[in-house]
């Protein structure tokens, strides 16, 4: 599915940043463009509603992670809300791996978390 990413202010330094579809190497240009221009108001908490995201690869996962670096750096926050169980499972999978480089590539990642998150679905 293609990705849309919408986002609005949801309060004084309070923005939602929607991905609909999928979030993978040919799409995650579309939220790391949308994040970047809502990191130039300098928000202090970003949400990431992610009730209609069907999908996140690595690349995806590194967008979300340059937010929470970008915030860290100005004392803000990012906040997950509405994960689907299969990109739940991707956020556990991501806890409980301390390091990324047990993969030997983004590919092997990629297809790890692809067969994890089509798992989740069944």
């Amino acid at each position: 599915m293609p990705l849309k990413v919408k986002s609005a202010q949801r309060g004084p330094g309070v923005v939602v940043i929607s991905p609909i579809g999928s979030i993978d190497a040919s799409t995650s240009n579309l939220l790391d463009e949308k994040v970047d221009n809502v990191l130039q108001q300098n928000p202090d908490v970003v949400i990431f509603d992610m009730e209609f995201a069907d999908y996140i690869s690595s690349t995806g996962i590194r967008v979300l992670l340059k937010t929470k670096k970008a915030l860290k750096e100005t004392n803000g926050r990012v906040v997950f809300m509405k994960l689907q169980p299969q990109i739940q499972k991707v956020f556990d999978i991501l806890k409980a791996i301390p390091t990324l480089e047990v993969f030997a590539s983004i590919e092997e990642l990629d297809n790890y978390l692809d067969a994890m998150q089509k798992a989740a679905r069944k």
